[in-house]
């Protein structure tokens, strides 16, 4: 048996489909079989609500009498793209405002349209013969504009991989604030409601397919950039107009020690038109792996610690490591419900009919990594080799007159093995001079919680490093924790200047 687009969107005008949400599924095929879910059930709605950053919108402000060419225009200090024509512009939801950085962003400005607030628009040109005004500064409110439709590169990821932290520092991450030793465990996603995981091979989801979209009702353009379905982390690009969304659906927010996103909701009615829908949209949390990968790794390529279920991270506790772990969501499963609840009663209604999409999608895409000309300078490109050092049972005079000979303010300090056990500096030293004399060893005075870093790492990395530790010196260590070389501050000031003067 199978049914037909036609079909469904028959009783939809006739007001007796039968629709059901993702969440619903499982157990009426459960109860039903596949046969009989699929001759009692027409619509399967999905939804999911979630921090989706590859997200803006376009608009078109009308022109101002006399006439200006934006080159260059803010919406509450927040610049937006104007290199489209003379009073187009596109806001992306991650970029900062110029005055309040991350307190405020693309995305607030977005939903503070939504909610009826007016915002200021600035903008500069050189002016022309027929755009000869140089500036313009005004109020608009969402309806002032021709067009405001919001146009998202890349929205409702397949699933999400979880993250954790294996290193001893807390990290700010896209992922939230995640604790040092494998503290917790944070993931994001939908589950068993997310459109895509319903429709894993794209046969019902793509181009101009209506969707949800922050409470009006959108489309689908096709597949969204970073796509990879052959591992299942597709994605969607899609658009709607913003002057019918909700701020119910719809918020900024911004991420400690990352920057703006932007909150979105949305949901894909799936038709069922044959046992394969069936199959794919009965899917359980149980069904759903992702892996859990570790972003104390500062690399591209990180290592996944290991695979879990979305049920076993939406119970609030897993093992990790031999240990409980916490878990926390950074989407918001509730509201992923309404998504996909709102998207059923205008189904029911008749308020939306569907169709299956206009091209096919190529599963086959894996996301590929940037083709980089150029290798990212490394350590050991600009450490010092050279390095006097101390060890850890020498008294501090001893330390003192290496430091003076050497010119330096840095010593790492080795045990009997050779390995790194601390850092001294002529700072520690004075300290302990104006404290209680020189009666010590270096071991005393030496800083234990040494930051280090490899001959391998990236330059950019050792320097976020330093900054982040206040510090400006890192010691080299190899792979058995012995001492290779010295990286200072004014390394890498050569280095970068360096590169500012190419």
């Amino acid at each position: 048996m199978e049914k037909s687009i036609e079909e469904i969107n028959l009783k939809i005008r006739n007001g007796n489909a039968r629709v059901v949400t993702a969440e619903d599924m499982p157990d009426i095929v459960a109860e039903l079989g596949e046969e009989g879910a699929l001759k009692e059930v027409d619509v399967v709605t999905t939804g999911t609500f979630g921090a989706m950053c590859s997200s803006g919108a376009f608009f078109n402000f009308g022109h101002a009498d006399p006439p200006i060419r934006m080159e260059r225009a803010w919406l509450n200090d927040v610049e937006v793209y104007s290199g489209i024509a003379a009073v187009d512009a596109y806001l992306g939801a991650t970029q900062e405002s110029e005055i309040l950085g991350n307190k405020y962003g693309g995305a607030h400005v977005i939903e503070d349209l939504i909610s009826g607030k007016s915002v200021e628009l600035r903008a500069s040109a050189k002016g022309t013969d027929c755009y000869p005004r140089k500036t313009i500064t005004t109020e608009l409110l969402l309806e002032d504009m021709n067009q405001a439709t919001m146009c998202n590169p890349r929205n409702a990821y397949q699933r999400y991989a979880a993250a954790t932290n294996s290193t001893e520092n807390v990290l700010h991450t896209y992922m939230g604030t995640l604790l040092p030793g494998f503290g917790n465990l944070s993931y994001s996603g939908a589950g068993c409601l997310s459109p895509l995981i319903n429709d894993p091979k794209m046969q019902m989801i793509g181009s101009g397919v209506p969707i949800f979209l922050c409470g009006a009702k959108g489309m689908v353009i096709g597949q969204g950039t970073q796509s990879s379905p052959a591992n299942l982390f597709a994605t969607l690009m899609t658009t709607g107009d913003l002057k019918e969304m909700s701020p119910d659906f719809l918020r900024a927010a911004t991420f400690t020690g990352y920057g703006v996103s932007m909150y979105l909701g949305i949901g894909v009615p799936i038709p069922v038109t044959n046992l394969d829908v069936v199959r794919n949209t009965s899917v359980r949390d149980e069904d759903i792996i992702t892996p859990v990968v570790d972003y104390g790794v500062p690399s591209r390529n990180r290592p996944t610690v290991r695979e879990i279920t979305y049920a076993e991270l939406k119970s609030g506790m897993v093992e990790l490591n031999g240990e409980e772990v916490r878990t926390s969501s950074l989407s918001s499963f509730k509201k992923a419900r309404q998504v996909a609840s709102e998207l059923k009663c205008w189904i029911e209604k008749g308020e939306m009919e569907l169709c299956l999409p206009t091209r096919k999608q190529d599963i086959s895409i894996t996301v590929k990594p940037m083709k980089e000309s150029r290798e990212a300078p490394a350590v050991r490109e600009i450490m010092n080799t050279n390095v006097n050092f101390i060890k850890d049972d020498e008294d501090i005079k001893t330390a003192a007159k290496k430091l003076l000979r050497d010119e330096t303010n840095h010593l790492p300090v080795l045990n009997n093995e050779g390995k790194v056990v601390g850092i001294v500096t002529t700072y520690d030293i004075s300290k302990a001079v104006v404290k209680d004399g020189t009666d010590y060893n270096v071991s005393d005075i030496m800083s234990k919680n040494v930051v280090t870093t490899t001959p391998s790492e990236a330059v950019d990395i050792a320097a976020m490093k330093l900054e982040r530790n206040n510090i400006s010196a890192l010691p080299v260590v190899d792979k058995k924790g012995q001492l290779a070389g010295l990286l200072t501050a004014i390394d890498l000031g050569k280095l970068f200047g360096a590169r500012w003067r190419k």
